[in-house]
């Protein structure tokens, strides 16, 4: 029986992956505190395990008088009195199944800490297989989970939130996430509460290296690096946006991106469960980088103070609820994107502002020189200027052309004239 008890550790140990000699002295050390509980032996107990057959050897430890030590108040050697009482294979099995099922837990742990802290953000699909009120845990293969944690903050504000607002998990539902950590078993970090119960894995769906990923599996371009995501704004669950250049002219990075008939973002998208996605060209001059970032609104002019990280931006009357964007979303989206705090204001409130404002070397105006030439030159009594381009050979357009020729029209003193 004991040479059969051998066998199968030696066999578990192959399967675990664990060190023979690791598993059987921490049996050892083990069952000698065991022992010296159940003997009730005053200054412990020794433990051996005969590597072949599996035998047990108690030993009573006595300490000798000539080795006390006064500093410490302990005594430095002990003789060893054999004391292995009759039923040591009962204890010895109580113990072992306890003592083996830690060690091959914490053995499987430190394997999946080794191989899995090296995948940090990377993405994984999993399966879902439990959901409780504060996290869901995720089948990345077999043996080897995640959890994706999702704690109310207010009561555990120590933990996290990586899952987006709205979102449920179904039992045995794929999805897609990204990992940021894996907890190391040694115990040298923080512990966290429940962390023997939890996985050590843990991923994430509100992290904005998830949509990077998302578009590096499904636009070549960007996986090959002809297509670079240069900056990512996200707001789980509600908005992003990815703002993208490309390393070959002829390429559009845009397109790339999106797709044929958006068939790409439309993906991403998909996995993301809805949330809304703003793929923007990115340009090294940050007057035209803020432009493209609120889009879809059109901006008129952006004025850039670089020393501040300040941006004001100018934009029709009709495009400012959409350059804020719903409760300053689409505005707030591309302060983070482009990296600078953005005033947005109309053309009516920054005609008033701007009246006689020394012109600035780093306003730049967002329509070229050659179009600004041939824009109707009229402008209201409020100082708007008119958006519309002005007709060939003509100051104006069509429309206010003929109010101008009609102001420049003579009338007549004479009562019976039909002028």
């Amino acid at each position: 029986m004991a040479s059969e008890m051998m066998e199968a550790l030696m066999m578990l140990c192959q399967e675990k992956h664990i060190d023979q000699l690791y598993l059987i002295d921490r049996l050892e050390q083990s069952l000698a505190k065991s022992y010296a509980d159940v003997l009730h032996l005053d200054y412990g107990a020794k433990v051996t395990i005969d590597r072949v057959t599996g035998k047990i050897y108690v030993y009573k430890l006595v300490p000798r008088e000539d080795s006390y030590d006064e500093e410490s108040n302990e005594y430095t050697e002990y003789d060893e009195v054999d004391v292995t009482p009759s039923d040591t294979s009962r204890i010895a099995a109580m113990q072992a199944k306890q003592e083996i099922k830690q060690i091959v837990n914490n053995a499987a742990r430190r394997q999946i800490f080794e191989e899995f802290s090296e995948r940090i953000g990377d993405i994984i699909t999993g399966t879902v297989l439990q959901t409780t009120p504060d996290f869901t845990i995720v089948k990345i293969r077999d043996g080897v989970e995640a959890e994706l944690p999702h704690f109310d903050l207010r009561r555990h504000p120590d933990e996290r939130n990586e899952r987006p607002n709205g979102e449920r998990y179904a039992h045995n539902q794929r999805i897609k996430a990204i990992i940021i950590d894996v907890r190391d078993p040694s115990g040298s970090a923080q512990p966290v509460r429940g962390e023997h119960s939890r996985p050590s894995i843990v991923i994430s769906r509100t992290h904005p290296d998830l949509i990077r990923r998302l578009f590096e599996l499904e636009v070549p371009e960007i996986y090959d690096g002809v297509v670079e995501i240069r900056s990512i704004a996200r707001e789980p669950g509600a908005r992003s946006k990815v703002a993208v250049s490309s390393y070959d002219e002829r390429l559009d990075p845009v397109g790339a991106c999106v797709g044929p008939k958006g068939s790409r973002v439309r993906t991403v998208v998909g996995e993301l469960r809805g949330e809304r996605v703003d793929v923007v060209l990115w340009s090294d001059d940050p007057a035209t980088c803020v432009s493209h970032a609120l889009s879809p609104a059109k901006v008129s002019r952006v004025i850039v103070d670089r020393d501040n990280n300040y941006a004001t931006v100018i934009v029709p009357d009709d495009q400012l609820s959409l350059a804020i964007g719903k409760e300053g979303q689409n505005a707030r989206l591309a302060a983070r994107l482009t990296g600078l705090h953005i005033d947005i204001k109309n053309e009516k409130l920054a005609a008033s502002i701007l009246k006689g404002m020394p012109v600035v070397d780093t306003a730049e105006s967002l329509v070229d020189e050659e179009e600004s030439e041939h824009r109707c030159e009229y402008e209201t009594p409020d100082g708007i200027r008119c958006r519309n381009m002005a007709r060939p050979g003509s100051r104006f357009c069509g429309v206010h052309e003929r109010l101008a020729q009609l102001d420049s029209v003579e009338v007549s003193d004479d009562p019976d004239s039909l002028v």
